[in-house]
């Protein structure tokens, strides 16, 4: 899947992305990174606003899985059953998130799972990173369903 493509499914299929200016700037199926500008962002300190940064590593992180899933499930269904946000330092610009598997090596064991039971969780983190270095780390547990 192209950046392109992603950013389009993004902004039609969930327009927070598109309120949020979220722009695919690397799409591969090792990771996935997504960035977003300031202006729409912002909160009343003049730097991005949590609750804006948090989304943005959460859709990178569900986009990395999306990316993953689409040739053998193309119908998966992917929702986040629990997340963490920790945060190091504030943005004060367009800042981006790279999301990885938290652990590659569980990826073949999901994909049996999935297959088998029809539903899988797996681990996907995310870094924050503003002008250069990380700002943020996210941790979010998906959880893919097929054939519902």
């Amino acid at each position: 899947m192209s950046p392109q493509s992603l950013e389009q499914f993004l902004h039609h299929e969930i327009p927070l992305s598109r309120a949020m200016q979220v722009m695919a700037v690397d799409v591969s199926a090792e990771s996935v990174q997504l960035s977003a500008p300031l202006a729409p962002n912002l909160n009343h300190h003049a730097t991005v606003f949590g609750g804006s940064s948090c989304a943005l590593a959460m859709l990178a992180a569900w986009s990395l899985l999306h990316v993953r899933l689409r040739v053998s499930f193309p119908s998966a269904s992917i929702v986040i059953q629990g997340q963490s946000m920790r945060y190091s330092r504030p943005i004060l610009g367009t800042f981006a998130a790279r999301a990885l598997l938290a652990e590659p090596a569980e990826w073949p064991a999901f994909v049996r799972l999935l297959k088998r039971r029809g539903r899988a969780r797996i681990t996907v983190a995310s870094t924050l990173d503003y002008a250069g270095s990380a700002a943020g780390h996210f941790s979010g547990d998906f959880v893919a369903f097929v054939g519902l």
